[in-house]
């Protein structure tokens, strides 16, 4: 079972997902990482969300939610089953959301479990960026299994 730490930033409490990344936990030098940004540009944006996510998100290649679930469905395909480990529930809530293409019908994946903890509280080279907040918890994460 692979496990990959998720991050998401979103408009505000419960506002429109803005980007998702997902970063592989890994022993390897080498470790696979998704990371997309929607297109958010009919959606009133909260001031603070402005100033502290927009402000550091790529911005360049702002995909509809119907591009970002088939590149998120391509690639967990490439793994056996997945682990989704989040430090806070809302991410498990989008990546959740995220499966659901419409009535009665999601993206294909691997099986899935996922795991929600407090104590993955990382730091992060660029705040408020899903991957850069990602790769962070991913850090933390392995150094927490290498204590236990």
């Amino acid at each position: 079972m692979s496990t990959l730490v998720i991050d998401c930033e979103f408009n505000s409490y419960k506002g429109k997902l803005l980007s998702m990344a997902l970063v592989e936990v890994s022993n390897k030098d080498e470790h696979q990482e998704f990371y997309r940004e929607l297109d958010f540009s009919t959606e009133p944006i909260n001031d603070w969300v402005e100033e502290n996510v927009l402000s550091v998100m790529e911005r360049d290649n702002l995909l509809t939610i119907f591009e970002f679930q088939a590149e998120l469905q391509s690639f967990l395909s490439q793994f056996e089953s997945v682990h989704i480990l989040a430090d806070w529930p809302e991410d498990i809530m989008y990546f959740c959301e995220a499966l659901i293409t419409g009535p009665g019908e999601r993206i294909n994946t691997p099986p899935l479990t996922m795991e929600v903890r407090r104590d993955l509280d990382a730091d992060s080279k660029i705040p408020h960026h899903a991957l850069w907040d990602a790769r962070g918890i991913a850090e933390l994460y392995e150094t927490l299994i290498e204590e236990e």
